[in-house]
């Protein structure tokens, strides 16, 4: 019987699992629906700002000095912004996040590395978490914006990063974070956030076109830039706290299938032990009268 009672209480314990991880499913999925519509509504302004920047990238000299956010120097000063989420039990989200930000300063900037001039921005509480246990520079810690995501909120963040890359505290500055493609699938992304590079066409297929701007070009440089940039920061933001509820949504359907199993599982086998046990009382018994009559 004391079988019997601790299949039960396990029984029990993976009951009250299964309603927790159940309840998690149900609220990532809520969330989910609002940082999905958030993230899609957001992504075609984003690409078509950046398209307007790419084409008006194209027609600047490298070091144009009315682009400031674009002049491309040595690398030799690198801050790496790392996304991740304030809470855990969303499987490998932030795990993969954070293995790909460490894999890229020991292999594209070992150098820069090895000389003390790589930093981390960790934008997430378990990101800014791993890296302070394992000593590695950090710049900052911007976990808070995920409390109330908005552009609002981002915006200092990325003027921030604006002022230190004009003033030379970094050459390049680049995000690790997880895009969003569905509820069930993440891509983790490298993108270079600083200095803005124009995108590279195929000129023998496509012929190159030259736009005549209104306002002037200086205008579009001097307010159009600085806003797509700050558009950039909070389109991977979006991208990431949508990607982090799928995870969990995922993460927690899958939990609450495992569990349901071991139940059915725990259930068999107390049933087999019960039916054991009454079997053997009953032969305990017949045994019994039998002992009598002789």
């Amino acid at each position: 019987m004391a079988g019997l009672k601790e299949i039960r209480v396990r029984i029990a314990s993976v009951s009250t699992t299964r309603q927790i991880t159940s309840a998690m499913k149900m609220v990532s999925a809520a969330k989910l629906k609002r940082a999905q519509d958030a993230i899609l509504q957001m992504r075609p302004y984003a690409e078509k700002l950046k398209e307007i920047i790419s084409s008006v990238s194209e027609e600047m000299e490298q070091g144009d000095e009315d682009n400031v956010y674009g002049i491309v120097r040595p690398a030799n000063k690198v801050l790496i912004v790392l996304i991740t989420s304030n809470k855990g039990m969303c499987g490998a989200f932030n795990s993969s996040a954070i293995k790909t930000a460490v894999n890229l300063i020991h292999t594209k900037y070992a150098d820069q590395y090895a000389k003390g001039n790589v930093k981390f921005l960790p934008i997430g509480r378990k990101g800014n978490d791993f890296l302070n246990s394992k000593k590695y520079p950090v710049a900052g810690n911007h976990s808070k914006v995920f409390e109330k995501l908005t552009f609002e909120n981002v915006q200092p963040i990325a003027e921030e990063l604006m002022k230190q890359f004009v003033k030379g505290e970094y050459d390049v500055i680049e995000l690790v974070y997880n895009q969003f493609k569905n509820a069930a699938m993440q891509i983790l992304t490298t993108e270079q956030f600083l200095p803005i590079v124009a995108e590279k066409q195929d000129h023998k297929k496509q012929t190159r076109i030259h736009f005549i701007y209104e306002p002037t070009r200086e205008v579009i440089i001097q307010e159009l830039i600085p806003k797509v940039i700050k558009m950039q920061l909070y389109k991977a933001l979006l991208d990431s706290n949508a990607s982090e509820h799928g995870a969990r949504m995922t993460a927690m359907h899958k939990a609450t299938d495992n569990a349901t199993e071991m139940i059915r599982s725990l259930s068999l086998t107390y049933n087999k032990e019960r039916q054991a046990s009454i079997t053997n009382q009953i032969l305990e018994v017949v045994g019994g009268a039998e002992a009598l009559k002789g």
